[in-house]
């Protein structure tokens, strides 16, 4: 007998995280890549994904013993923005290379939201190199920043990183605004600040280098009060952006998700106090997954016909493929 499962996949800066699985069972087995899919004039490339995705996919297939591949769902990031591309595309590659007949595209805010909460109303901040908030009355979606280290994802790891870094380079050149701390724990990580702008600039993954330096604005804010600043700024932002997205009325709950939160108290702390302030009506529960977890819980849905949640082109866009 012929096992019908289903795939999730959650594309983000780090890479591909994949797992099969078979509706009414969690997913046992999973694989990664280290290659972030690449962005180009059209977007997020549709071929770059596909051709690291059908590998995993067809290796954990065979682990788990799925024989048919009928269900797919992707979470990216930079879908709300930078998706055209997919939608046009990536549901029919999925259909010829895997033999995929329904298919859902999510922007990874989606799978984070639906990882944290299920569905249910409230709001979740996602917050790892990047930044975005995502809320539902479960009518419709609303999402707030999400636009990338050059124009917000104000609060992420990669601002923090810049602000960080920021701070160092005004320390090094006797400006206001400076710290001694993060300017040693730069030179400690990079080198001669001097040589920053050489290190950073041409890189195509600039923004995971940044935020690799926002822990050490965590480890200096307990006796820093430039990297403790930069901290609550970061979790001002963060409230705001939540504050944006929550349903006003009824008991909604808020979620975090991201690894940018196992920094720990530096920044929960601030955080936790410009929530209350800002959403006084919503109650704080911790997130039940994560972004992949998110992606098998659309997948399980959408396969067995009770996906329930919003719909909408850029955030959640669900396609019924024709296999030859």
């Amino acid at each position: 007998m012929t096992v019908a499962g289903y795939l999730a996949v959650d594309s983000g800066g780090s890479g591909l995280r994949v797992v099969v699985g078979t509706p009414g069972r969690e997913p046992s087995a999973a694989r990664e890549t280290r290659e972030p899919v690449r962005t180009g004039p059209r977007g997020i490339d549709p071929g770059h994904l596909i051709g690291q995705l059908v590998p995993l996919a067809r290796s954990l297939a065979a682990e788990t013993g799925v024989g048919v591949l009928d269900t797919a769902v992707v979470g990216a990031a930079g879908f709300a923005s930078l998706g055209d591309a997919l939608r046009a595309e990536l549901p029919g590659a999925l259909a010829r290379e895997l033999g995929v007949r329904r298919v859902a595209l999510a922007a990874d805010a989606v799978t984070a939201y639906v990882g944290a909460l299920g569905a249910r109303p409230g709001a979740v901040l996602a917050a790892g190199t990047g930044l975005i908030a995502i809320g539902t009355d479960l009518t419709g979606w609303r999402r707030a920043d999400g636009w990338g280290h050059l124009l917000g994802d104000c609060g992420g790891g990669a601002w923090i990183g810049r602000a960080g870094l920021e701070a160092a380079l005004r320390a090094h050149d006797g400006r206001e605004g400076g710290s001694g701390p993060l300017l040693a724990c730069a030179q400690e990580q990079f080198g001669p600040v001097r040589a920053l702008p050489g290190l950073l600039y041409p890189r195509s993954d600039r923004p995971a280098v940044l935020a690799s330096f926002a822990p050490r604005v965590a480890a200096c804010a307990g006796h820093d009060p430039v990297a403790a600043g930069i901290l609550r700024a970061a979790a001002r932002n963060m409230a705001e952006s939540a504050a944006a997205v929550c349903p006003a009325s009824g008991a909604p709950e808020v979620a975090l998700t991201g690894g940018l939160f196992a920094m720990g108290d530096p920044l929960l702390v601030p955080l936790g106090e410009e929530l209350a302030a800002r959403l006084p009506h919503a109650r704080r529960v911790p997130a039940e997954s994560d972004p992949l977890h998110g992606a098998a819980r659309i997948a399980a849905d959408l396969a067995t016909g009770r996906l329930t949640l919003p719909g909408e082109p850029t955030l959640l866009h669900t396609v019924f493929t024709k296999v030859d």
